[in-house]
């Protein structure tokens, strides 16, 4: 995890969501000492977690009661407050059309257990790299580099944002 530390303020957030104890264990071990290692143990809670949090990966394991990984991918993916936030489920399920069911949800890798703790952390590792980088580029297109305020864009964007909330509140916009 080294190599991250140019990308991070701070530690990463990792959301390891799995009903099984010792799975989260498993992986809350891992990657305790590089990541501040969050747990859910089930669906509705990951969400939850996920809004509040705004964790920089999800670890989703697919077979759980209640509602299942594929069903928390949707709606992750469906709200805009953490469709960005990068999902690789960690399941049971080998099936190949399981693993297309995945991507086409929208989750960046597919990791069947059980699993090697090097390739894990090795998945993980790239994809945190790849979503801080591409953090980092969104904000160089938001923010002049000169000034290192809003440029029109990201003008642009807070302005739509603060004035569909007035609309909502009926409120001025000024």
């Amino acid at each position: 995890m080294e190599r991250l530390k140019p990308f991070f303020h701070g530690r990463p957030k990792l959301l390891v969501v799995d009903d099984q104890p010792i799975n989260i264990r498993v992986l809350h071990e891992l990657f305790r000492p590089e990541c501040d290692v969050f747990m859910a143990t089930h669906g509705e809670q990951a969400l939850t977690i996920s809004r509040e949090l705004h964790p920089d990966l999800i670890l989703l394991d697919v077979v759980m009661p209640g509602m299942d990984g594929y069903e928390v991918c949707r709606r992750l993916k469906a709200n805009p407050e953490t469709s960005e936030i990068p999902i690789i489920f960690v399941t049971g399920k080998s099936h190949e059309d399981d693993e297309a069911t995945g991507f086409e949800l929208g989750a960046v890798d597919y990791i069947r257990k059980p699993f090697n703790a090097l390739v894990v952390r090795a998945r993980v590792i790239n994809h945190l790299r790849l979503k801080l980088q591409g953090d980092y580029l969104r904000q160089m297109a938001l923010i002049d580099g000169l000034t290192s305020i809003l440029n029109r864009r990201g003008f642009d964007e807070r302005f739509d944002a603060a004035r569909a909330q007035a609309q909502r509140e009926q409120k001025p916009l000024s």
